[in-house]
């Protein structure tokens, strides 16, 4: 193997295992600030809390102008073809999400959801939604520069980890709900300052005397990264609107103290997806590579390997978490249990949107972002239109069904495409034998434990390590049955892959 392809390979793989580590550390600082919100506040007082972070995602989806995804479009490719473009088309790619934020956040201070507690929180941190705005999108620059060393410690670990020690110190001085959103967004003017200084040390390594001023106006980049740009605002929106509209919903129909115990079970619930993110990260350029080579089998091939390990290593977690459900919940506080069923609801839900595997990246590698948009605009409706009918008679529990129907749907829609517009046959079978395997190991083992020892910690460990440790010996029988060794090999050749077509 030559030098040029271990290098971009051993790179690649490095960089893939910080993103996992920062999206794993993220995800468990989330499920932290829950707790620290619960405990603190209480379920209304994290309600409300959770319903402003809730409206300032939303608003964020649009505050950031599609500036980020543009930078990790435009950027890699400017720095081979016109590297004098680079330093100001980062500048107007901050400058723009600054502009956009503002504009939001002049929208948000005019208390367009009425007067309440929820209302004034929003406005206590509008003016922070540039400040975010740009952030992301000058991390996004430096991973398109630089890696996602800087990315991972601001973005993953230093703002989830700031967060909640700064709302323990705004609650430990006395300071009220007002005092703590405000202490939740305080922590992004030092992420932003950090970006900026990471950026434009990665501007200057690229600053060369050899290269010719570039004239940005006339050159038509504007308007390439408008175009590209556009549809990204459409589909961050979306999904930002399918992750926090729920809250916001269960908190005007139920409120806060429902919207308090819900957003914590979302949160808890969040945590299976980690294996979805880190597969994804693996198939989605080698999905690209041979759907540019229409290797139909080949495809197969790698959507059966990833579908079984999604399945097999997250339906145990998901398992665990609908079994033992009031006990992941007693961690926030004990007026939390009462969402066990929508916890357990979110669970099962995941479950059955992970037997759809890694459909949604065939889509988009295939080039349909499109289709990809106006499928989550339509689980965002069928969403809504499902909290409104059902949460005023189930719920808490009603928004989880409501979650887990449009998630569903989405995926469907989306095998649907993949099987009759692009014309493949995927292996969608492939996650049953995982389901079945995780069930009668790790499925069977918890439901015993939760029998035998009751809703306790103790079950749950009992739960984790005989049903672990038949899930982890089954699998090394049956490695070659579950595709475990085919996956482990196109995981190694994707980063490979990879940075040769780039």
């Amino acid at each position: 193997m030559s030098t040029t392809t271990v290098a971009p390979h051993r790179a690649v793989a490095r960089a893939s295992i910080v993103s996992f580590a920062g999206s794993a550390a993220n995800a468990v600082l989330g499920i932290v600030l829950v707790i620290v919100l619960g405990r603190l506040l209480g379920d209304a007082g994290a309600g409300v809390v959770l319903q402003a972070i809730a409206t300032f995602a939303i608003a964020l989806g649009v505050a950031r102008c599609g500036m980020d995804s543009a930078a990790l479009w435009i950027l890699p490719r400017l720095a081979e073809q016109t590297p004098a473009a680079l330093r100001p088309t980062a500048i107007r790619l901050v400058s723009a999400s600054g502009v956009a934020g503002t504009i939001c956040a002049i929208i948000l201070t005019t208390n367009p959801f009425g007067v309440g507690a929820v209302s004034d929180a929003v406005a206590r941190i509008a003016w922070f939604l540039p400040v975010v705005a740009m952030l992301v999108t000058a991390l996004a620059c430096t991973r398109a520069l630089g890696g996602v060393v800087p990315y991972t410690l601001v973005w993953s670990v230093g703002l989830p980890l700031a967060r909640p020690v700064a709302i323990a110190i705004a609650v430990a001085v006395g300071g009220g709900l007002m005092t703590v959103v405000f202490a939740w967004a305080l922590p992004t003017v030092v992420g932003l300052v950090a970006a900026i200084a990471i950026l434009a040390y990665e501007l200057s390594r690229r600053a060369t005397a050899t290269h010719a001023p570039f004239v940005f106006r006339g050159s038509g980049l504007s308007a390439r990264i408008g175009r590209y740009a556009a549809p990204r605002i459409v589909s961050e929106s979306l999904s930002q609107l399918l992750v926090w509209l729920d809250v916001l919903i269960v908190g005007g129909i139920a409120g806060p103290a429902a919207a308090g115990v819900y957003g914590a079970a979302t949160r808890i619930a969040s945590a299976g997806s980690l294996i979805d993110q880190a597969i994804r990260v693996v198939v989605a350029p080698v999905f690209s590579r041979l759907l540019h080579r229409d290797d139909r089998a080949g495809i197969a091939r790698v959507f059966r390997a990833a579908t079984t390990w999604l399945v097999l290593f997250s339906a145990p977690i998901y398992v665990l978490l609908a079994v033992f459900a009031p006990v992941a919940l007693s961690i926030v506080g004990p007026s939390f249990v009462s969402g066990e069923v929508a916890l357990a609801t979110l669970a099962v839900g995941s479950v059955v949107t992970f037997l759809a595997g890694n459909v949604h990246s065939v889509l988009l590698m295939s080039g349909r972002s499109g289709l990809a948009a106006g499928n989550k605009a339509f689980a965002v409706a069928l969403d809504v239109a499902l909290l409104f009918l059902l949460v005023p008679h189930w719920g808490i529990t009603g928004a989880a069904v409501a979650w887990a129907v449009a998630c569903a749907a989405d995926a469907l829609i989306a095998t649907i495409e993949v099987r009759y517009v692009l014309g493949l046959r995927l292996p969608l079978a492939a996650g049953l034998r995982a389901l079945a395997i995780a069930t009668a190991t790790v499925g069977v083992a918890a439901v015993a434990a939760r029998l035998v020892f009751g809703a306790t910690w103790l079950g749950l460990a009992v739960a984790i390590l005989v049903g672990g440790g038949a899930l982890v010996i089954w699998a090394r029988a049956a490695a070659s049955v579950l595709d475990l060794d085919a996956f482990v090999s196109h995981a190694r050749i994707a980063p490979r892959t990879t940075g040769a077509s780039s």
